[in-house]
């Protein structure tokens, strides 16, 4: 499969939107874990999907830190608090609920600077 073109901007909107109407739910089939964030939407080229797309391909790709990129699940480590804390650390520290909020707090502020850096005129950069 080729590299994932779908615009970082436009994906990661859809995901704010997928977190808001409630998309990381239990599932009655799974109610025996809790979802994973990314993993678990179709932000994710492997959702649903029985052909693995290498992570590398993923329109998350430019997000991963250098020193995750060969991590099993890089997006798991994508700082998203200004203390530095990943996914990773979140899900052995917080509840579902603390993730979520702190998952949509760090969409909204990368949504709002991708998109001032898009009316600048300013190539994408990871955050």
């Amino acid at each position: 499969m080729a590299k994932d073109n779908r615009d970082l901007l436009e994906v990661l909107k859809f995901e704010l939107e997928f977190l808001e109407q409630g998309g990381y739910g239990r599932l009655p089939r799974e109610a025996w874990r809790s979802r994973l964030i990314f993993e678990d939407s179709p932000t994710c080229p492997n959702f649903n999907s029985r052909d693995q797309v290498p992570c590398d391909e993923c329109v998350l790709a430019p997000l991963f830190p250098e020193q995750a990129r060969e991590e099993n699940v890089p997006c798991d480590h994508i700082p998203i608090t200004l203390a530095g804390d990943t996914l990773e650390s979140l899900y052995r520290t917080g509840t579902q609920r603390e993730i979520e909020d702190v998952l949509g707090a760090w969409l909204r502020k990368t949504i709002k600077r991708l998109e001032a850096e898009r009316a600048r005129g300013v190539a994408q950069k990871p955050a």
